[in-house]
Order: structure tokens, then C-alpha cells, then sequence
């Protein structure tokens, strides 16, 4: 199977954006574009890598976009891979509402799942669409932003964003 990825820029550094035949597949963020590629080729390491910025020039807009405006919608497939139990708090990350933030045990819990609390981290840790599945919205018990696979300093960024958006609309 082949991956189509291209790298642009954004507000946080660098972003890379991935797509199979089924929708984006990878959304992985850095500060260089030869550390994206090695981290898409270990995520990848049977598919063909095929660099095509012009199919996928709308998508890393859109993501740029989002970055910095996170209350307006993503409008393209996803390919969403991953186990049973990684899907499952993947999608409940993506039903954590816009601006709000949970603990890794509340995430534990909210999945049913209330002694998984480590195994949630390492799935949060084991997304592969930064943003679109917002794993920054996962803090430490404490309130304070813990681990964050594309960096803190992304993390509390994305997370200043969100309030921001709230305070303007």
C-alpha cells in the first residue's frame, strides 16, 4: 500500500501530513522535516513513502489551520489504526468537549476501564494524529500538562489555543 505525505509549515514548527487510500492516516508534528519523515517511516515501515505536496497541500492548510483555530471542523477522512483498546480511547478523546481537559484517570474511567490508567497514557502517547485526535487534552491528576509525544510546550499551546477561541467567540 502506499502513503502519500507531504511537510508544511504551522504556527507550532513543522507539521507532516499522511494518507492512505482510506483518509489521513498520520498527522505528526516537530521542529524538522528529516525527524517527521524517520518517525512516518517507523510508523509506516511496510508501505511505500510517497512524497505528493500537491494532494496534499489542502490537508496541511486545513491542519495548520486548525492548530491556531481549533474550533472550526476538519473536513477530511481519516484512517484511524490502532488495537481495540487504542481506538476506544482515541474516541473517547475526541469526545472530550472543545476547551475542556481531563485527567489520565478520568480517561480511564470514562472508558470503562478505571485501573488502565498507564495503558492510557501509552495510547495517548501511541496517536498518530496530532490534533484531529486531541491527546493534549489529557493532564496529570494535578492539573498540569504532563508527557506529550510532539512536546509540553506544543502541548500547552494547543491547549492555550483552545482557550483563547473560547474567550474570543
Amino acid at each position: 500500500m502506499s502513503i502519500y505525505f507531504s511537510v508544511g509549515g504551522c504556527s507550532l514548527g513543522k507539521v507532516l501530513v499522511a494518507q492512505s487510500a482510506f483518509g489521513v492516516c498520520a498527522i505528526l508534528m516537530g521542529d524538522d522535516e528529516t525527524f517527521l519523515m524517520n518517525e512516518l517511516k517507523a510508523i509506516f515501515t511496510r508501505e511505500t513513502l510517497l512524497e505528493n505536496h500537491g494532494l496534499l497541500k489542502p490537508h496541511l492548510g486545513q491542519v495548520s489551520h486548525f492548530i491556531d483555530s481549533p474550533m472550526d471542523k476538519i473536513a477530511f477522512p481519516l484512517d484511524i489504526q490502532g488495537t481495540l483498546f487504542q481506538l476506544s480511547v482515541w474516541q473517547a478523546l475526541r469526545d472530550i468537549p472543545f476547551g475542556e481537559t481531563l485527567s489520565y484517570r478520568d480517561m480511564a474511567r470514562k472508558i470503562h476501564r478505571p485501573d488502565a490508567v498507564r495503558a492510557v497514557a501509552n495510547a495517548c502517547a501511541s496517536n498518530h494524529l496530532a490534533v484531529v485526535i486531541p491527546c493534549h487534552r489529557v493532564i496529570r491528576t494535578d492539573g498540569t500538562p504532563s508527557g506529550y509525544r510532539w512536546g509540553i510546550d506544543r502541548k500547552r499551546q494547543l491547549l492555550a489555543n483552545e482557550a483563547r477561541c473560547l474567550y474570543d467567540a
